[in-house]
């Protein structure tokens, strides 16, 4: 009898957190809301880094990216706060490490080409995420 009873309760809670739940569906972590890649020559210097960043490398590197989460728990590990999992918060990053890191790769993170990201656009990404310079 008193799992009849628990049982009812739990289908019971069930049914009001669904009857609470919102219309729609839910919203979209912030990886996938990255912007478009900026429209122009990739080639040429002067881009904007953080645009850059938040296109070519967000779906990793913004919140909810599976680069953030790894990083953050690394970061936590080391007595840092959660915070600094996001490259963007970082402010002991040089511009030659980011560079390092996107063309050699490192741990789970493959390495990007000069097709993924060129010579340019990196430049940029470094200048944005490389604060210790």
């Amino acid at each position: 009898m008193k799992r009849i009873v628990i049982a009812a309760a739990l289908v019971a809670m069930g049914a009001a957190a669904y009857a609470q739940a919102p219309a729609g569906p839910p919203p979209m972590p912030p990886y996938m809301l990255r912007p478009l890649a900026p429209e122009g020559d990739r080639l040429k210097s002067g881009r904007d880094g953080k645009t850059l960043f938040e296109a070519q490398c967000g779906y990793c590197h913004l919140a909810g990216g599976m680069g953030t989460n790894l990083l953050t728990k690394q970061q936590m590990m080391a007595g840092n706060p959660p915070e600094k999992g996001l490259l963007s918060n970082r402010d002991d990053l040089t511009r030659d490490y980011v560079k390092s890191v996107v063309r050699m790769g490192k741990g789970a993170m493959p390495q990007q080409t000069k097709v993924d990201l060129t010579d340019a656009e990196l430049d940029a990404v470094a200048v944005y995420l490389g604060k210790a310079d």
